[in-house]
C-alpha cells in the first residue's frame, strides 16, 4: 500500500484543515490514520519560502515522520530536527532556511524569547498530542508568544485521546482558548463519513473465545475479590472524599492510578501509611490481572513470590510495619496456593533410615562389581526412554518434584490457528497459476501482541514446541528450562551463613541447554571417568552411599514439615521451601551430564536449517504500537493476521488497511479469554471512548466561543508608562520610565511552568545563564526557586548551602522561595513522620552540655524544618518565601517589582561567572567558604578580608600586627593564633 493512498475521509479532513489562513483542532479517533494526515499536510506545506515548525514529538514520532515524508518524496530536505545537541548558530541557521523542522517545546520558547527564530516569518506551528496542553504546559506559552509577534500564520493541533480531554469544567472549551483556535473538527469510529470510507469493504474476522484454566479462573476470581476489599477500605478509610469513581471496571485501565491519586492530592499529607498502602496495592493487584493471562505460569508464580518477600522486608532489612491488608485474606490464599499448583508439586517421600555406608576407598573389586551392576540398568532406562513417549525427566530435577507446568490456553489455540493458515496456504497454492498471480499479499502470519515481553515469550515457544506433543504439552521443553532456572533462583533465597552467596551456582546444563536421559551413553562415559578419577586421586576419603534417596529431613530443619511445603505468607516459610530446594537441586546436579554434545547438536541443527525462509514459512511476532503499525501494514501486507490480545487501535488500523487496499482478502483471527479481565477492559475501553466522543460533541454544540486577548492593543501609551519611586529625586518623586517591567530567567527553569505564567502577567522573560540564583527581579533581589522534592535533595547534597552563600555575597537581598504544587495541600513532611520524630518525654535523657528539644531527645535524624533554621542562622540575610503554586509565585514576583528598578542582564550574567574578576565568590566559593570557618573573621568582615589579602596561603604569612591592622586586635589575636597554633605547640 502506498503511503499516498487515502481514504475519503481522509480527504474531507485535509479539505477542511489545509487552509493556510485558519487555525484547527483535529479530534481523531485512534488507529484511523492519524499520522497519515499530518505527514499529507506537512507535505503539502513543504517549501523553502516557507517554516513549518513541528512540536511536542516524541523522539520516535519524529524518526517515523521522517521516515514517512521520505517515502512521500520530501527528502531534500526533509524533516530537520532541532535538538539540545545542536549549537544556536546553527539553529538560527536553519531557521532561516525554512522548510520542515521539529524542535523540543523548551528549545523554541526560548528562541523565541531570544529573537534566535523569526517569529514573524513562521508559516505556521503543527502541534501533537494537543490534549496535553494546558494553561501550564510550554505549549501554551509557545502559541502566546507565537501570537503576539504573529497573528498571520497558521496554527494546526492534533490529537487521538479523547479520554483525556473530558476531566474538568469545558474541558474542550480550555484547550482551545490556550491553543486559541476556533475551528474544531470531530471525527470518532461512528461518523458518517468514517463509516461509510470503513464499511465498503471488511475483512474476514475470526473470533476466538478461549476460556481460562479452572486455576487461572480461581485465581482472576480472587484477585478481583482483593481488589474489590481494597476498594471498599480505601472507602471506608477516607469517608470525606468523593471516590464514587473507583471501581473495579475503573481499576482494569492504568489510567486508574492517576485518578486515585488525584482524588488524595489534597489531603496526601495527611493520609496515613495504611491508605498509601492501599493505593499502590490497587496498581498491583491490577499488574496481576494483566500478568495472569500474559505470564507463563512460573513467571506468574515468581512474581507473587517477591510480592510476598517485598512485604516481609523493607528496602533497609527490616520487618516492614505496614503490609498489604489483601496478603491476609482467603482470596490471597487461593492466588498464592493456585499459582503454585499451576507449576509444581512436591511429593512427601517417606524418611529412610540412616543409609548404609560402605567405604570403598581401597576396595577396586566393590568398584568393578558396582559398575557392572550399573551398567545394565542404565542401558534398560535408556532404552525404556527412548521407546516410552512419557516426558523425560532431566537430570537436574529432584526426585520428590513433580512438575505441572500449566501451559496458557491461548498458546495450544496460537498452534491449532497456525495450522489452519497453514492448510489454507497449501489449499490456495493448490489452485491455478492465474488466480495466485491475481491475489495480492503476502503468505507472511503477523501475530501481534500487547507487549515485547510477551511477543519474545511467543517466538521461543513458537521456536521450541512439539507439534506431535499432545493438546497442552507441546511447550514442555520450554517449560522445563524456565522450571529449571526458577528453581536455580530458588536456591538463591538460600544463601550460604558465611559467604551470603548462593549455595548452589547456576548449572552449564542450564545456561546452554538441558540435558536429558537421552544423552545416556555420553552421560555414562563421563560419569565412569569421573568416578575413576575420583577413584585413584582421592580414595582416602571417598565414600559410597548406598540406599534410597537422600532423606528430607535435615532440609526442613528439623522442625517435623512434609516435603509438601504449602505456600504461606511471610518470609521464613519461603525460605524453608527454598532451601529444601537448594539441597535437593544440589544432589540433582551432580548427575549433570557435560553440554558439549548438546552445544554441538544444536549447532548442527542450526546450520542445517539456516537460510532464507520463503514467506509461507515466516510468522512474525510484533507487539502493538501507535501509528508505526500502519506502515508495518503497508511494507509486509499480510494476509493472514492473528490478534493474539485484543487491540480496539490495531482493529482500526486493519479496517483503514483492507479499505485501502482493493482486491486484498485479509483474514483476522481475534483472540480473547471469555469472561476474564482481558474482555472487560476491551468493552469498557469501547464505552469510555464512546462517551468520551459524545461528551465532547454535545460540548462543542453549546460552547460560547472565547474571546483572545491583543497584548500589542493592551500596551497603549499610558499602559507602557511604568512609574518608579526613587527617595533619590525629590523625597520619592514618581518617576516616569517608558521601559518594560522585565525579569531574567535562567535557562534551566523553563522546564517549569512559572516563566509561562510570569509572561501571561505581562512581564517581559529574558532567558539567561545565570550562576547566582534563578529569577533576578530587580538589581538587588535574587531568587532561588525550589519545589518540595528539589529543596529536601538540596538539603542533602549541600548545594543549597552554597547557593545562598553566593546569594548573600553578590545580592542584598536574596530570596528562598518554596513552591508546593497547584491543587494539593502541603506540608514538608507527613504528618505520622512527624509523630515519629517525637519520643515520649523523660524517655531519653538529654545529653551532657546539650539542650533538650521538649522531647527529652536530641538525637535523630534532622528534619527538613531544623535544616531550614539553620540554614536562617548561617545567612540572616536570606528571606524565606512561601508559595502555594505558580500563580502565587507570579503575583509574589509582581508585587515585589513594584516601585522598584529593572535588573540588567549583562549584570546579572556576569555576577559569579568565572571571566569576571570582581566576582570573589563566584569563582573562589571554596576558599571564602574557608576563610569563613576561621576564628576572628565572620560574614561581616570577610569580604574586606578579601579585598585585603590575596589569598588564604598570604593571609598565613601575615605577622601578628599585620593580622590586626586587618581585622583588628582581638579578633586579629583570635585570627593569628588560630592559624600559628601548631607551630606554638611545637
Amino acid at each position: 500500500m502506498s503511503s499516498e493512498v487515502l481514504l475519503p475521509f481522509h480527504h474531507t479532513i485535509l479539505e477542511a484543515i489545509h487552509d493556510p489562513s485558519a487555525s484547527d483542532f483535529v479530534l481523531l479517533a485512534r488507529g484511523l490514520g492519524l499520522r497519515k494526515i499530518v505527514c499529507t499536510l506537512m507535505k503539502i506545506y513543504d517549501s523553502p519560502q516557507s517554516l513549518i515548525l513541528l512540536v511536542n514529538a516524541s523522539p520516535e514520532e519524529e524518526a517515523a515522520i521522517g521516515e514517512e515524508l521520505g517515502i512521500m518524496g520530501c527528502r531534500k530536505p526533509g524533516l530537520r530536527v532541532v535538538d539540545y545537541e545542536m549549537p544556536k548558530r546553527d539553529r538560527c541557521d536553519l531557521y532561516k532556511k525554512g522548510g520542515l523542522i521539529s524542535v523540543t517545546s523548551r528549545i523554541l520558547i526560548v528562541d523565541i524569547l531570544l529573537s534566535d527564530i523569526p517569529t514573524e516569518l513562521i508559516t505556521g506551528i503543527l502541534v501533537l498530542h494537543a490534549e496535553k496542553v494546558t494553561a501550564l504546559s510550554p505549549e501554551a506559552f509557545i502559541v502566546r508568544l507565537y501570537r503576539e509577534k504573529n497573528t498571520v500564520g497558521f496554527l494546526k493541533a492534533f490529537s487521538d485521546q479523547p479520554e483525556h480531554i473530558t476531566s474538568g469544567l469545558s474541558p474542550l472549551k480550555n484547550v482551545l482558548k490556550e491553543l486559541q483556535v476556533r475551528n474544531v473538527h470531530i471525527y470518532p469510529r461512528f461518523h458518517q463519513d468514517v463509516q461509510s470510507s470503513l464499511e465498503r469493504r471488511r475483512a474476514d474476522v475470526v473470533e476466538l473465545h478461549q476460556p481460562m484454566t479452572p486455576a487461572m479462573q480461581e485465581i482472576h476470581t480472587a484477585v478481583v475479590d482483593c481488589m474489590t476489599a481494597t476498594l471498599g477500605e480505601l472507602k471506608r478509610s477516607n469517608t470525606s472524599l468523593e471516590l464514587d469513581d473507583l471501581t473495579v471496571e475503573n481499576a482494569y485501565f492504568r489510567s486508574f492510578d492517576a485518578v486515585v491519586r488525584r482524588q488524595l492530592d489534597p489531603v496526601w499529607h495527611k493520609v496515613g501509611p495504611r491508605t498509601k498502602q492501599l493505593v499502590s496495592d490497587l496498581a498491583m493487584l491490577r499488574r496481576l490481572l494483566l500478568y495472569l493471562l500474559t505470564y507463563d505460569a512460573l513467571a506468574f508464580h515468581e512474581y507473587l513470590e517477591t510480592i510476598v518477600l517485598s512485604n516481609s522486608v523493607s528496602a533497609a532489612g527490616n520487618q516492614r510495619q505496614h503490609q498489604s491488608p489483601w496478603l491476609l485474606t482467603d482470596a490471597s490464599h487461593i492466588i498464592f496456593t493456585r499459582a503454585k499448583r499451576r507449576c509444581y508439586e512436591m511429593t512427601a517421600e517417606p524418611v529412610s533410615k540412616e543409609p548404609e555406608v560402605i567405604d570403598l576407598a581401597d576396595d577396586d573389586d566393590a568398584w568393578s562389581a558396582l559398575d557392572e551392576v550399573e551398567q545394565p540398568n542404565l542401558s534398560s532406562k535408556k532404552q525404556v526412554a527412548k521407546d516410552s513417549k512419557v516426558p523425560r525427566k532431566p537430570r537436574w530435577l529432584p526426585n520428590n518434584i513433580k512438575p505441572v507446568l500449566e501451559e496458557l490456553p491461548k498458546w495450544e489455540l496460537l498452534t491449532e490457528t497456525l495450522k489452519e493458515i497453514e492448510e489454507e496456504i497449501i489449499r490456495q497454492e493448490s489452485l491455478s497459476s492465474d488466480l495466485i498471480s491475481a491475489a495480492k499479499g503476502t503468505n507472511t502470519v503477523l501475530v501481534m501482541t500487547s507487549s515485547l515481553r510477551e511477543a519474545n515469550m511467543l517466538s521461543e515457544y513458537l521456536t521450541k514446541m512439539d507439534a506431535d506433543a499432545p493438546a497442552g504439552q507441546k511447550g514442555r521443553g520450554m517449560m522445563m528450562e524456565k522450571l529449571g532456572m526458577y528453581l536455580w533462583w530458588k536456591t538463591r533465597l538460600a544463601k550460604d551463613t558465611t559467604t551470603g552467596r548462593p549455595t548452589v551456582p547456576i548449572p552449564d546444563a542450564l545456561r546452554n541447554s538441558h540435558a536429558t536421559v537421552q544423552d545416556e551413553e555420553d552421560g555414562l562415559s563421563e560419569a565412569l571417568k569421573k568416578k575413576d578419577k575420583d577413584r585413584h586421586e582421592k580414595s582416602a576419603n571417598r565414600r559410597r552411599v548406598r540406599g534410597g534417596a537422600h532423606s528430607t529431613a535435615e532440609s526442613t530443619r528439623g522442625k517435623g514439615k512434609s516435603a509438601d511445603i504449602v505456600m504461606t505468607l511471610g518470609e521464613e516459610a519461603m525460605r524453608d521451601e527454598a532451601e529444601n530446594i537448594a539441597h535437593l537441586f544440589e544432589i540433582a546436579l551432580a548427575m549433570t551430564t557435560s553440554t558439549a554434545d548438546a552445544e554441538s547438536a544444536f549447532l548442527s541443527d542450526f546450520n542445517q536449517f539456516y537460510g532464507l525462509l520463503p514467506p509461507q514459512m515466516t510468522v512474525l511476532v510484533r507487539a502493538y504500537s501507535d501509528d508505526s503499525d500502519d506502515r508495518l501494514l503497508a511494507e509486509i501486507q499480510p494476509r493472514f493476521i492473528i490478534m493474539y490480545e485484543p487491540n480496539q487501535d490495531f482493529i482500526r488500523r486493519i479496517e483503514v488497511y483492507k479499505s485501502s487496499n482493493a482486491g486484498l482478502p485479509v483474514r483476522v483471527y481475534f483472540m480473547l479469554y471469555s469472561s476474564s479481565s482481558e474482555e472487560h477492559k476491551y468493552l469498557a475501553g469501547i464505552r469510555k471512548e464512546k462517551d468520551a466522543f459524545e461528551k465532547l460533541i454535545k460540548e462543542r454544540g453549546s460552547m460560547l466561543m472565547p474571546i483572545y486577548e491583543d497584548r500589542h492593543a493592551e500596551h497603549g501609551p499610558s499602559d507602557a508608562l511604568i512609574k518608579t519611586i526613587s527617595t533619590r529625586i525629590a523625597g520619592g518623586r514618581k518617576e516616569v520610565s517608558t521601559e518594560q517591567s522585565r525579569i531574567i530567567v535562567d535557562m534551566r527553569e523553563f522546564r517549569s511552568a512559572l516563566p509561562s505564567l510570569l509572561h501571561a502577567s505581562k512581564l517581559c522573560i529574558i532567558p539567561a545563564t545565570l550562576t547566582v540564583g534563578d529569577y533576578i527581579l530587580t538589581p538587588d533581589i535574587a531568587v532561588e526557586r525550589k519545589s518540595i522534592p528539589d529543596l529536601v535533595q538540596s538539603f542533602n547534597s549541600g548545594r543549597l548551602y552554597s547557593q545562598c552563600e553566593l546569594m548573600s555575597a553578590h545580592y542584598k537581598q536574596p530570596i528562598l522561595l518554596i513552591e508546593f504544587e497547584e491543587h494539593k495541600s502541603f506540608s514538608l513532611e507527613i504528618i505520622q513522620d512527624i509523630k515519629s520524630y517525637a519520643k515520649p518525654a523523660g524517655k531519653y535523657p538529654p545529653k551532657k552540655g546539650g539542650a533538650s528539644n521538649g522531647s527529652g531527645d536530641t538525637s535523630g535524624p534532622p528534619t527538613v524544618q531544623q535544616k531550614l533554621v539553620l540554614l536562617t542562622l548561617s545567612f540572616p540575610r536570606v528571606r524565606i518565601i512561601w508559595s502555594s503554586s505558580p500563580y502565587a509565585t507570579a503575583d509574589i514576583f509582581n508585587d515585589l517589582k513594584t516601585n522598584q528598578f529593572e535588573p540588567d542582564y549583562k549584570v546579572a550574567v556576569a555576577i559569579g561567572a568565572e571571566e569576571d574578576p570582581d566576582a570573589g565568590a563566584g569563582v573562589n566559593s571554596a576558599a571564602e567558604e574557608l576563610l569563613r570557618t576561621i576564628p576572628g573573621i565572620t560574614a561581616k568582615n570577610a569580604k574586606y578580608v578579601m579585598s585585603r589579602v590575596p589569598s588564604v596561603r598570604a593571609l598565613c604569612d601575615l605577622s601578628l600586627p599585620e593580622v590586626q591592622d586587618v581585622l583588628g586586635s582581638e579578633p586579629g589575636k583570635t585570627c593569628w593564633e588560630f592559624l600559628h597554633w601548631g607551630e606554638r605547640q611545637g
